[in-house]
């Protein structure tokens, strides 16, 4: 287990993780949010996006409710995904993670979000809402 504690920013917004063909064009239903992220691979596009817009005949998962660390995070910083991720696995929460250049993203699902902020609590973490840019 870390010694690491960090503060986290709970989002508001309704996130959906899509799934696009490889090299798919980015739909115009895919409106943004607090993130808005794209993975493309050989084998797939994937979508991180508000999920108000998302059809039902696109394959998707839906609703996360996302949660920063608080950053910039230094790039020689170690254990920071294992300090948050632990205590989620330990209450068998299942995460979806996305890094970014200043911070890590930790989209859980919104029936669980509540019970990954306690779990963070219990381990030291600090969770508050995020304040709107």
């Amino acid at each position: 287990m870390s010694d690491q504690t960090f503060s986290l920013f709970r989002f508001p917004e309704t996130l959906a993780v899509v799934r696009l063909a490889p090299g798919a064009e980015i739909p115009d239903w895919a409106e943004s949010s607090s993130i808005f992220s794209i993975t493309a691979t050989a084998e797939e596009t994937s979508l991180v996006c508000a999920g108000r817009s998302v059809p039902k005949k696109a394959r998707h998962e839906k609703p996360f409710t996302a949660f920063s660390v608080d950053g910039p995070l230094d790039f020689g910083m170690t254990g920071v995904l294992v300090a948050v991720l632990t205590p989620l696995a330990e209450e068998a929460i299942s995460v979806f993670t996305i890094s970014t250049f200043d911070t890590d993203w930790i989209l859980v699902r919104t029936a669980d979000a509540d019970r990954a902020e306690e779990a963070w609590r219990r381990s030291g973490h600090t969770v508050a809402p995020a304040v709107p840019a």
